[in-house]
């Protein structure tokens, strides 16, 4: 039995390291580590060449312009945890188009990225649930060449992967985050694997039906999204609610048979003006915007992306806030720094207000208590 010894602890000590290193819960350290990153994701020198770099993650792959110009980096530290950063808006026309592309589609469908390129995805399983058309778009390409990176160094003993995504491409985050713990649910990604995601000043990414599905999932401490209340981008896209947006059950599917009932004509015709008055105008906007910002910004995006097809648009622009939020309150001595100019509209958005403030906070500032 002795002689097995050796064997043994030589098998050990080439299987490959599986101690979790990520914690739940918000970490300011941890965040302005990937702030640090985020910024170096943009790939402007001029620009992040003010923050200082990070401390512990190096820069280990990073991918061509996808798409509407999407592009992410892979970086990784001595514990042997990964990192997914993803890329905001750039100064590039198709990258705008993106975040305009702002009509909604199913949460649950599939797209042609291209001839004989289907993307099917499932990031939320309400029939009601559903995401914006350009950061599903965006989504979809750079999953595809993730997620062999994701694969790659599981296979080498990685299992924390932390995930990093500011402006749209906090976005981007919050949707490929749904369509990782979906492929985990389906047993597509090893269940051992374990996502931490911080959007950083992220857009609203779908309805409230999809929020619901991705906080359910994450409200264990294991997504956030950090806001700079100065910051405007993350009040975005507008957001329009109609009757259809409830729930199946509720109220205001028995209001035309309520008015029906009303046994005398003037009530009904008085009941049927105020419903009317307050229920069009809503449905007439959101139509607008449908039109607009779906089927208008469609045929720019088909010229940019040869063969793309997306699935019918859902009827919604019920935009949502999503997820645990982490507030950065802007006081006195921030705006002494940062003040609001009307000239420079991305003051509060830019990643050092971010940093200023997240350093101000106190810590532990969140805990599931676990």
């Amino acid at each position: 039995m002795h002689k097995l010894l050796p064997v043994l602890l030589l098998m050990l000590l080439q299987l490959p390291a599986t101690a979790q290193h990520l914690q739940p819960g918000f970490n300011k350290k941890e965040y302005i580590e990937l702030l640090k990153v985020s910024a170096r994701t943009t790939g402007d020198t001029a620009y992040y060449s003010q923050i200082d770099p990070p401390e512990h993650f190096r820069m280990a792959y990073q991918s061509a312009a996808l798409a509407l110009d999407n592009r992410w980096d892979l970086w990784t530290d001595s514990r042997g945890v990964a990192l997914i950063s993803l890329r905001g808006t750039t100064s590039k026309q198709e990258s705008w188009l993106e975040n305009f592309y702002a009509a909604m589609v199913p949460a649950k469908g599939e797209l042609q990225l291209g001839p004989g390129q289907p993307f099917v995805y499932t990031l939320a399983g309400h029939s009601q649930a559903a995401v914006h058309v350009g950061w599903l778009v965006g989504m979809a390409f750079l999953s595809k060449d993730i997620l062999p990176r994701m694969d790659s160094l599981y296979q080498q003993g990685t299992r924390d992967f932390l995930m990093m995504g500011h402006s749209q491409g906090g976005a981007i985050a919050y949707l490929l985050t749904a369509h990782l713990l979906q492929l985990k649910k389906e047993g597509r990604l090893p269940a051992d694997i374990q996502l931490k995601t911080y959007c950083s000043a992220a857009p609203k990414p779908g309805n409230l039906h999809f929020a619901n599905e991705y906080e359910a999932q994450t409200q264990n401490g294991w997504a956030f999204n950090v806001v700079n209340a100065a910051d405007w981008v993350p009040e975005t896209p507008i957001s329009i609610q109609t009757l259809q947006d409830f729930n199946y059950v509720n109220p205001f599917v028995h209001a035309n048979e309520i008015i029906r009932k009303q046994k005398r004509l003037p009530n009904r015709v008085v009941m049927r003006h105020i419903y009317n008055q307050l229920n069009k105008p809503t449905l007439k906007a959101q139509q607008r915007y449908e039109t607009y910002l779906g089927k208008m910004t469609s045929k720019l995006v088909v010229k940019q992306i040869n063969g793309l097809e997306v699935p019918p648009f859902y009827g919604s622009n019920h935009y949502v806030r999503t997820g645990i939020h982490i507030v950065l309150q802007p006081d006195e001595s921030y705006y002494k720094l940062f003040p609001d100019d009307r000239n420079q509209v991305f003051m509060h958005h830019a990643h050092p207000p971010y940093i200023y403030l997240t350093e101000m906070l106190a810590t532990p500032f969140y805990s599931n208590n676990r």
